[in-house]
């Protein structure tokens, strides 16, 4: 028996009908490795990133400190036996340093506030001091100090410096040295008038007179100073050798005197003659002497030692007029300034710790006892 052939209608779909689109397969989602492996390489890449930007930060520090140590603006500490103050004479003139001390004191409570500025020695040996003469020494005399009670050995042995650039001329090193101490008005006009000497006598320099070494030296000084310093070396060069204080040489004194020995030659003769016969003086003593010479007109018609002193004359009202001089007491050097209604007592003690009274009762003496 033959089985019967089943037959279906099957609808084709007309070309221009529209195809229905087939979905597209979903991303397969990432499992919990992938994710952590995918996040790692993000956080590397970002930390590479901030790297490389700290590190070029710090090249660009590092070349703009490199700029500032070689232009001479960092502070460096340098071994104290490697300064050497060979190449320039000081301004200073030699002598006892009445306020040394008080220097050392400040240093050694405060730190070293204003370092030293040194240049490189041209032999390799070391630096050369441009200034901070009396820094360097408090230093020294600081490390002499320490080293004898033992106590803080070798705190001493180096100092804070700013090491200027290069090799310069000794004409621009003997400007820096005088420059600082002018600008801060820690200079004697004897001391100026003293550097101005040594820079024409200098042959690594250019002036060939003390004119033209003062000129040089003190080029933003006004006319006025650059006569006063001119007048101080003159009274150097007749009587400087005889005189131990004079840096303690006020400048109407200082240039009095020099026009008085300018047009009396023998008159530098007589102070000498004077102040050589006189070792134990005092400062206010040599400075008597000088007001005497300076103030009589008369002066070559009487022997030195009758010449009397002249009447002092009172100081304007409202004038910049004073004394400075330094004493001895029981307690160490004492400097006194004394003007137009001032007195004033510098000395390394610590007067609150006087009972009020009694210290009350000393300046009543004081002022007592001056009339």
């Amino acid at each position: 028996m033959s089985r019967k052939r089943r037959v279906f209608d099957i609808s084709m779909p007309v070309d221009d009908a529209p195809v229905a689109a087939t979905p597209a397969k979903e991303k397969p989602s990432r499992g919990p490795m992938a994710s952590a492996i995918a996040e790692n390489a993000e956080a590397l890449t970002a930390r590479k990133s901030a790297a490389e930007a700290i590190r070029e930060e710090n090249d660009a520090l590092a070349h703009e400190f490199v700029e500032l140590r070689e232009a001479g603006h960092v502070v460096q500490s340098i071994p104290l036996d490697d300064v050497h103050t060979y190449m320039l004479v000081r301004d200073r003139i030699p002598g006892e340093d009445l306020e040394l001390e008080s220097l050392m004191t400040s240093i050694q409570d405060l730190g070293l506030s204003n370092p030293i500025r040194v240049f490189p020695r041209p032999d390799g040996a070391g630096y050369e001091l441009v200034q901070g003469y009396r820094r360097l020494s408090a230093y020294k005399a600081l490390r002499d100090k320490i080293s004898e009670s033992k106590d803080g050995a070798g705190a001493w042995d180096s100092i804070p410096a700013l090491v200027l650039p290069g090799e310069e001329d000794i004409a621009g090193l003997y400007r820096r040295m005088v420059d600082e101490n002018v600008i801060r008005k820690d200079l004697s006009f004897a001391e100026m008038a003293h550097a101005a000497k040594n820079y024409a006598a200098d042959p690594a320099t250019e002036a060939n007179d003390l004119s033209a070494a003062v000129a040089a030296l003190f080029q933003s000084a006004p006319y006025s100073k650059r006569s006063y310093i001119r007048s101080f070396a003159l009274l150097l060069e007749r009587v400087g050798e005889a005189l131990n204080y004079p840096t303690e040489i006020p400048r109407a004194l200082g240039v009095t005197l020099a026009r008085e020995l300018r047009d009396r030659p023998d008159l530098a003769g007589r102070i000498k003659q004077e102040l050589n016969a006189w070792d134990n003086r005092s400062i206010k003593d040599e400075l008597d002497v000088l007001r005497r010479y300076a103030g009589i007109e008369d002066l070559e018609t009487l022997p030195a030692d009758k010449v009397p002193a002249p009447k002092a004359k009172p100081a304007a009202k409202g004038g910049k007029a004073k004394t400075t001089f330094h004493i001895r007491s029981s307690v160490g050097q004492v400097k006194c300034t004394a003007g137009d209604g001032r007195l004033e007592i510098k000395v390394d003690r610590d007067f609150t710790s006087i009972d009020r009274a009694r210290l009350e009762a000393a300046i009543a003496s004081l002022v007592d006892g001056l009339g």
